[in-house]
């Protein structure tokens, strides 16, 4: 299993279009990019290749990296910065199929599933898979299960990809705080490598107007306001979960620039062997 990170930055990407902040400035100095959130898992049995979620910025991605397109795809929510990139199958794909959950959301009435079927229904290409939270399904070769996560008010996803043929496994939270439901974090737990949502370094909870959330003995916060984890958040989880390798995605510039190169954020175009 050859997992690229093809994007690994927040719904704005570092460096941020129009920003002149440290961050930003070192990312261009640097020739480092944080793109809009894309796993790309290729199968070295079966020569397929998966992609989770469609970011944006897809097709430079695709470009830059030289990996193979996907032969199907999995999408774990509708924000735009996880979904929108669908619109690049056109012309690309004879057929796409792309696996989300079958759960109803109460707050948009549909599912992941539904919604993509319905803003994609113009592209002959893409065929929606709904598939139930927890029952694995087979694809490119792969066992792969969603788990729910927390991320509201949207309904929100977390994957587990596996390789029975070798035992390599991985766990992508998706965007999510903290209070992952015990049951997913099960199905999360024990990975080769685990790639979770880490937006900022807890002391900026501060400036969040919610503030912080799931505090640890010590007083720091594992959420930053309601949606996603803090670095320190995402390294907890990383240790609840026995990860063998962890890195963090989902990265926003806000991060201070003396913090924001340092391990274990990820940045575009990392590889890993599973």
């Amino acid at each position: 299993m050859e997992v690229t990170l093809l994007g690994t930055g927040d719904t704005t990407g570092t460096p941020t279009p129009g920003c002149g902040c440290d961050t930003c400035r070192t990312a261009r100095e640097r020739d480092i990019e944080r793109s809009r959130f894309s796993v790309h898992v290729h199968n070295e049995h079966t020569d397929e290749s998966l992609l989770v979620d469609a970011s944006p910025d897809l097709r430079a991605q695709f470009l830059a990296r030289e990996v193979a397109l996907p032969d199907a795809a999995v999408i774990t929510h509708i924000h735009f910065d996880h979904l929108d990139g669908l619109g690049n199958a056109f012309r690309l794909f004879a057929d796409l199929p792309v696996y989300a959950a079958n759960e109803t959301d109460p707050e948009t009435g549909e599912s992941v599933g539904d919604t993509v079927a319905r803003k994609y229904d113009y592209l002959d290409a893409v065929s929606t898979r709904a598939v139930a939270p927890f029952e694995s399904f087979r694809t490119c070769g792969f066992d792969v299960t969603i788990v729910p996560v927390e991320h509201p008010p949207l309904a929100c996803y977390g994957v587990v990809i596996a390789n029975s043929a070798t035992g390599a496994k991985l766990s992508i939270t998706g965007d999510t705080n903290f209070g992952i439901p015990e049951r997913s974090r099960a199905a999360l737990a024990d990975p080769d490598l685990l790639v979770a949502d880490a937006i900022v370094p807890a002391h900026l909870c501060e400036y969040h107007p919610l503030g912080g959330d799931h505090h640890d003995s010590a007083g720091v916060p594992r959420t930053f306001g309601t949606k996603h984890m803090t670095r320190e958040g995402a390294l907890s989880l990383a240790d609840e979960l026995n990860a063998d390798e962890t890195r963090l995605v989902h990265v926003s510039h806000f991060f201070p620039a003396e913090e924001a190169f340092a391990e274990p954020l990820a940045v575009d175009g990392e590889r890993y062997v599973l």
